[in-house]
């Protein structure tokens, strides 16, 4: 069982940055491929990135290619969303996800654990 706990979100102007943070329990963190997610209200839940177990694959979604970036760090096992650049169409409640393989993926139905989610609000 993984347990994963978001932190980081809050209110930012437009074009301003935050970084999220979501940290993993268990000893297997650096063998599951991780990804974020968003879900405006009203609307379905979204790929924002993933990236595998090293690191060495990594997607996006087209709106946010150029501005954020996903890392990990294994040892903490804590992976990382930099968002820069925001803008008020990035507003929605964020999800850090697991899946017990190594790759990296943007299907929704390829994670097997979900965190509780952490809200970023961007005023415009």
């Amino acid at each position: 069982q993984v347990q994963l706990a978001e932190s980081g979100g809050g209110l930012v102007q437009a074009g301003g940055s935050l970084r999220l943070s979501c940290a993993a329990s268990g000893r297997t963190f650096s063998s599951y491929g991780m990804g974020w997610f968003r879900q405006a209200p009203g609307k379905e839940r979204e790929f924002v990135a993933a990236l595998s177990w090293s690191g060495g694959s990594i997607y996006y979604s087209d709106p946010v290619k150029g501005r954020f970036t996903i890392s990990r760090d294994n040892a903490k096992n804590t992976v990382y969303l930099q968002m820069n650049s925001l803008k008020s169409e990035d507003t929605a409640v964020y999800y850090c996800a697991a899946r017990t393989t190594a790759w990296a993926s943007a299907y929704i139905y390829d994670y097997n654990y979900w965190g509780r989610g952490t809200q970023v609000t961007v005023s415009s």
